[in-house]
């Protein structure tokens, strides 16, 4: 298929604006900013060579709206005016090279572990221990919802002030939008929990303040998923999250962004190996642990890679079976993350109408030209779905760690600079 001929490189709207193709780069956590949130050299030279790449858009990790939200350590921040001068370092580097720049924003509820992240303690909607790492949250009041509410709103401003292209709401993989969403997690009896409609209210009263501070034509996306995983216990079902994407749509949200699970789940949000990365959480993110979960996990990782390598194989596009649900039922573009790492993968996906866009993360910290690589037809670095970048995140900063994967990419960039 001739590049002209293929959907991966025809362009499409999201809200007023147009992206150049349909290959994004989603969402990773990238441990590169400084301690305190903010932008550094470390950081623009993880996202300057996806940009070189042709990437049409580029979302961020994950950017705490407040210090209360932080995930993890030497994580972004736009929680106050003064990460503006960094944030606009970041947009001008991106779009020097003709790429375009959402921010994802995020406040992590309970998954976290507040030592490592370095908080006193975790909130959520309700107080339900998270089971993998043994937190346990305290619940919100009413005044604090309010506060989480305009610290997205204002977080929203700065990022548009800071000139990017547009915003995602973080409202996936069981994080405090997810958790107010998600039966299991929000056990509240007000106007914030309970029925359908009352869990709802969190992300709607976000997407609603963001939206007054930004205005209509400022793009406005939300990752949530396609299913929460969580057997055994009250999540949602796929069909109960297109109603909530359908609510979004009503409120102005430009497109979504479809993943899977909580970190509850185990790992349905990545598919692949998984002893490299239980071997690096042990040395990173774990280390934080009470005492008897630590060493658990020290002494059954291995174990556990065995279960997981079973339960989540590699394969391309393991979410499209939820995508092509919301695909059905919204007129707003579906985006789909999940494991893609080929042309043909990615253009079947769009030319079966599953999705409208697909988004890739791992394949690009393996190959940060991949949009150009495949626009092209030529070979580059090809991620392995080992996964030790997953398990390094926090800790070290997001990279390639597989070591044949990353000398070619290391050589790769040493030629592009």
């Amino acid at each position: 298929m001739a590049v002209a001929e293929s959907p991966l490189f025809e362009p499409i709207d999201i809200g007023t604006l147009t992206i150049a193709g349909r290959l994004i780069k989603t969402a990773t956590a990238e441990t590169r900013a400084s301690h305190d949130g903010f932008v550094t050299p470390e950081l623009l030279q993880f996202y300057i060579p996806m940009a070189k790449g042709g990437t049409p858009l580029i979302i961020t990790g994950n950017i705490y709206v407040s210090r209360a939200g932080k995930s993890a350590p030497r994580q972004v921040g736009a929680d106050d005016d003064d990460k503006i001068p960094g944030l606009r370092q970041l947009t001008d580097a991106v779009h020097a090279h003709g790429s375009r720049i959402f921010a994802q924003l995020n406040h992590c509820g309970r998954q976290v572990v507040p030592p490592f992240a370095g908080l006193q303690e975790a909130v959520s909607a309700s107080a339900v221990k998270e089971l993998v790492t043994g937190t346990l949250p305290r619940e919100l009041s009413l005044l604090e919802i309010q506060r989480v509410i305009a610290d997205y709103g204002a977080a929203a401003m700065r990022c548009k002030q800071a000139g990017f292209d547009g915003v995602q709401i973080h409202a996936a993989n069981g994080y405090l939008m997810s958790q107010f969403l998600t039966p299991h997690t929000n056990r509240r009896t007000d106007r914030y929990g309970g029925s359908f409609d009352n869990r709802l209210n969190m992300l709607r009263d976000v997407v609603r303040d963001i939206r007054s501070r930004v205005g209509r034509d400022f793009p406005l996306i939300v990752k949530m998923n396609g299913s929460d995983k969580l057997p055994l216990r009250h999540g949602l079902s796929t069909d109960e999250l297109v109603q909530v994407a359908q609510v979004l749509q009503e409120e102005g949200v430009d497109a979504v962004e479809i993943s899977v699970g909580h970190y509850e789940s185990g790992m349905p949000m990545v598919h692949g190996t998984f002893g490299r990365c239980l071997r690096n959480m042990v040395n990173g993110a774990m280390r934080y642990l009470p005492f008897i979960r630590r060493w658990g996990f020290r002494l059954s990782w291995p174990l556990l890679a065995l279960l997981f390598d079973l339960l989540w194989p590699r394969h391309e596009g393991f979410n499209l079976r939820y995508a092509q649900a919301f695909k059905r039922r919204l007129s707003i573009p579906v985006i789909c993350v999940g494991g893609f790492l080929t042309r043909a993968a990615m253009e079947a996906a769009i030319l079966r109408g599953s999705c409208d866009i697909v988004s890739a993360g791992r394949a690009f910290i393996a190959d940060p030209l991949l949009y150009r690589h495949l626009r092209l037809n030529e070979p580059g670095p090809r991620c392995v779905d080992c996964n030790a970048c997953i398990g390094h995140l926090g800790a070290q900063p997001a990279d390639c760690y597989h070591p044949a994967v990353r000398a070619q990419k290391d050589a790769m960039l040493a030629r592009l600079n």
